[in-house]
């Protein structure tokens, strides 16, 4: 237990950030990397149908988060503030409520999706070629994968909160890694030939074999973690209930309406044929990866940034926010460079089809110029997550999708069909970057007003 105060409280701020970035931004490479292993063994196929299935299953898939981030992110944050302030009895119940929570949830997503899968083909914008393939990729990884998909983002998020990243990426790796491996052998012909389902099926087995990893590693640790699974922690009690939800329903929201913005693109572009849906889908995923490790990053320093806001540290606090900053604009800048002149030829590893090529290189250029400011969206929210700021989380949430970024696709795919969409998300974050400066900047001015308050008294 020392050691994760260590952790938290005097461990030089470029080491305790690489602790605890590092082994997160590491897990959230190889899940991308996963994602892009689906795309390219399906593209191997050479079959725009079974590519375009496995796009057009990506909102239903993202809506997982939804509840990851009800239950993980509300729960990791409650863990972390309770951490600061010695509270252990709220940590152990705080663990157990999200962990239940989001294993009912799990289950309830499974059965809606099954008893209504033939309106939500529909919905996602899958027509008579691409609706069976879409389907049968759904059977593995929704109706039945939905719970263990779940479960292992929501436990990794649990075991991350007091400090121990490297095992809470060791899990998600682990799931990760087994589906590249099975990915070929069940989707390609020299295997077993499955195609899009195949996809599916390995990423179903990949979800369960991390569950089997984390549910080891707490009962190896139950002597020495504020992870607890025991059904006599859970309690619906008031402070639980509403410090878990505060933060994770404002989280959950910010991920239906990512969905929301996925399924208005997705059926927008499948207006255009099944090859315009599988270059935005395979661009999706290129641009995924220094996107998601942005993110790995800004969910990395959350526990930092709780325990000491919790604690009082805000000194400690701002310098690992800023600290953070500065490496991932420096990263991102890189990859907009490479990303923006590289664009042909990165897509060109996934599809040798000249008009899906054609589409994909323009879509990336688009999407690849909105990173820097994403980088400072996911701080922000990051920050508000991690101290409770439910309420700015929502709001931010809610400015992305409804006020900025769905309206963008529209406008935009009038003014410039198709290829406007690829900007919609640019416009969006460029305008909602400027507010989350402001509103960093006025939490901090806070904060110090409350210091020298305390001093004077």
């Amino acid at each position: 237990m020392m050691d994760k105060t260590n952790l938290f409280e005097n461990m030089p701020i470029p080491r305790a950030v690489a602790k605890l970035a590092i082994p997160t931004i590491l897990s959230s490479l190889v899940m991308v990397l996963y994602n892009l292993a689906d795309t390219y063994f399906v593209g191997m196929l050479n079959d725009p149908i079974q590519n375009a299935a496995v796009t057009l299953a990506a909102p239903v898939l993202l809506a997982f988060n939804a509840v990851n981030n009800l239950f993980g992110v509300g729960s990791s944050s409650m863990m972390s503030r309770a951490l600061g302030r010695k509270d252990y009895e709220t940590v152990y119940r705080s663990s157990a409520f999200g962990f239940y929570c989001a294993l009912f949830c799990g289950i309830l997503f499974s059965a809606a999706c099954t008893v209504f899968k033939s309106p939500l083909l529909s919905l996602l914008g899958a027509d008579g070629n691409t609706r069976a393939a879409t389907a049968q990729y759904m059977l593995w990884t929704v109706s039945c994968g939905a719970a263990p998909a779940i479960l292992n983002v929501v436990l990794a998020y649990m075991v991350r909160s007091e400090g121990a990243s490297l095992h809470a990426s060791l899990g998600t790796m682990s799931g990760c890694l087994l589906n590249m491996i099975l990915d070929p052998i069940f989707i390609l012909p020299w295997g077993l030939n499955m195609g899009a389902a195949g996809a599916g099926l390995a990423t179903f087995i990949s979800n369960c074999m991390a569950c089997v990893y984390f549910f080891t590693l707490i009962y190896l640790k139950r002597k020495n973690t504020f992870v607890c699974l025991s059904p006599k922690k859970f309690s619906l009690r008031r402070e639980i209930v509403l410090g878990v939800c505060g933060v994770g329903v404002p989280a959950s929201i910010q991920n239906l309406l990512n969905v929301t913005g996925m399924t208005i693109l997705n059926n927008f572009t499948a207006s255009f044929g099944a090859n315009a849906v599988a270059a935005m889908g395979i661009t999706q995923k290129i641009n995924m990866v220094p996107m998601q490790m942005a993110l790995g990053m800004s969910q990395g320093i959350m526990p930092l940034i709780s325990y000491n806001y919790s604690s009082g540290n805000h000194k400690r606090m701002k310098n690992a926010l800023f600290f953070t900053a500065k490496i991932m604009f420096g990263f991102l800048a890189v990859v907009v460079t490479g990303y923006y002149f590289g664009a042909e030829a990165l897509i060109t590893c996934f599809m040798k089809n000249g008009e899906i090529v054609a589409y994909g290189t323009r879509f990336l250029r688009g999407f690849c110029l909105g990173l820097p400011f994403l980088c400072t969206d996911f701080l922000a929210v990051g920050v508000f997550q991690a101290v409770g700021m439910g309420r700015e989380a929502l709001m931010f949430a809610i400015m992305r999708k409804i006020v900025l970024e769905i309206p963008a696709l529209y406008v935009l795919n009038a003014l410039f069909p198709l290829y406007g969409l690829a900007y919609a998300q640019l416009t969006a974050e460029a305008v909602l970057a400027v507010v989350a400066v402001v509103v960093l900047g006025r939490l901090f001015g806070r904060l110090e007003k409350e210091k020298k308050s305390n001093i004077v008294e």
